[in-house]
């Protein structure tokens, strides 16, 4: 009636009974039970009585359904805890834990179990154990009978298409929730935060982030995590592996997902797009904070200084200018950071590693962001405009600078004399002035020089210099050079 498939038909006969309400399995006096192959009704059988109980009355939570066989979806009652059965042997199985002590007990979560098969599969959610994977994709996973449904979908077709973005699925359940991505629905929704999911196991997991439970430890370092999946994927950093291979480039990724999102990068595709200026994403997260830009949202909320940002890890590395803390280490120099993005950009100093180039003028640069700067030398774009005179920058940061000659605010002040300036860099270069640092040097005649332009305009007069200057073996410099 609502298109739910099925692996195996005796499955689908069984589902088929929810909605007829129909229960085969049940014992009628006088019917074909009773009668032998002709049709005749068999001799009963003699019972000796039990007088020592026939007075006795029978207390059991069995009491109401022997007498009166199931009729209906689930009419089977356990009088202990309320719980309703449609089949007697899943039933008389569920009593029986409440007859016997549950014998093997988890000392990570407490969890009792009274099955020692289901107590060690219990403990695969702490351990990230997946002891069964698929030779044809190499995917693992923890239940035997979630892979051995997973083996069906190389076998059998897939038959629920996407037509959105042509994606397939065998099961029509997992169709459903795939549809919800292009749809924007999210039935499950978090009643602390209002905070909506695709899937109800996905609003589980969020739950733990108000609780802080985190019921998955990593027995090398001790870190905990909120799922079994993060748990896993953690276990990598210590083992090196990377499982899911780029085809195109051989570059190895820990999860499946960022190899998804790499593959794009050689495709071009952009699935995600913004409905209010057309930018699109390789990733529906890159999507969700970009939109932030249009609503001015910033959900992520600073606890010392009360700064709102639009991502988690922009709170988490702003939280450590308070701390203090530098996290990232470079093993040249032991210089530190607080970000891994800052470090990787340091190594390219002792590497001489330039990967951004201009197409324009061939410029190379360390960064991304100095080359979409150095762009906009070309095209003219100054994207900063100054509201107060109308001056434009390429750099937000020297719109911020220039904001300072209308207000007057000097906010780096020197310890020393007491001289106030607008940038941070005019105070460093002040501060040499004080310390006697020259940190410039010029290769030709080893003048130092306080700051790189004062070494350029330096070392122009080389130049001329170089340029007037005789050729041959007995040539001498014409020019002096003097400290400044």
């Amino acid at each position: 009636k609502h298109g739910k498939t099925f692996a195996l038909k005796s499955s689908l006969s069984i589902h088929l009974r929810t909605h007829t309400g129909e229960s085969p399995y049940s014992i009628k006096h006088g019917g074909p039970e009773s009668q032998d192959q002709e049709g005749k009704p068999k001799p009963k059988r003699k019972r000796h009585k039990d007088t020592s109980h026939s007075s006795s009355v029978d207390t059991s939570p069995l009491s109401e359904t022997h007498s009166d066989p199931p009729t209906d979806r689930k009419s089977l009652k356990c009088d202990t805890c309320g719980k309703m059965f449609r089949y007697k042997s899943h039933f008389n199985r569920h009593l029986r834990n409440h007859k016997m002590e549950n014998r093997y007990c988890c000392e990570m979560c407490k969890k009792n179990f009274r099955y020692n098969s289901v107590f060690l599969i219990h403990m695969r959610t702490h351990t990230g154990e997946r002891s069964f994977k698929c030779d044809t994709c190499g995917k693992t996973f923890r239940y035997k009978s979630i892979f051995y449904r997973h083996l069906r979908s190389h076998t059998t077709e897939n038959q629920y298409c996407c037509e959105t973005c042509k994606k397939n699925f065998r099961y029509n359940s997992a169709f459903l929730i795939h549809m919800r991505t292009h749809t924007g629905e999210r039935p499950y929704v978090c009643k602390t935060c209002g905070k909506g999911f695709t899937q109800s196991s996905v609003l589980n997991v969020h739950l733990r982030a108000h609780t802080g439970e985190k019921p998955y430890s990593c027995k090398m370092c001790g870190k905990s995590f909120a799922t079994s999946s993060g748990l896993l994927i953690h276990m990598r950093t210590h083992t090196g592996e990377k499982p899911y291979v780029c085809k195109t480039c051989g570059k190895g990724f820990k999860r499946s997902y960022d190899l998804d999102v790499h593959s794009r990068t050689h495709t071009g595709e952009k699935p995600y797009s913004c409905k209010i200026c057309g930018n699109s994403y390789r990733e529906r997260q890159k999507l969700l904070i970009h939109m932030r830009s249009h609503t001015g949202e910033r959900p992520y909320v600073c606890n010392t200084c009360g700064k709102g940002f639009v991502r988690s890890y922009d709170l988490d590395v702003h939280s450590r200018t308070h701390t203090g803390e530098k996290p990232y280490s470079c093993k040249t120099c032991e210089k530190s950071f607080s970000t891994s993005s800052g470090l990787l950009i340091h190594h390219r100093t002792h590497t001489g590693e330039r990967p951004f180039s201009c197409k324009t003028c061939g410029s190379c640069f360390t960064h991304r962001g100095h080359l979409l700067v150095h762009m906009r030398i070309h095209t003219g774009e100054r994207p900063y405009v100054c509201e107060t005179c109308g001056k434009g920058f390429m750099r937000s940061s020297d719109l911020k600078i220039h904001l300072r000659t209308h207000t007057g605010e000097k906010s780096y002040s020197c310890e020393t004399c007491g001289n106030c300036f607008t940038h941070r860099g005019h105070l460093l270069v002040h501060l040499r002035s004080h310390t006697g640092e020259r940190p410039y040097v010029c290769k030709t005649c080893g003048t130092g020089f306080r700051q790189s332009s004062d070494l350029n305009a330096h070392l122009i007069g080389h130049t001329v210099h170089t340029a007037a200057a005789p050729v041959g073996k007995d040539a001498t410099p014409q020019h002096t050079c003097k400290n400044t």
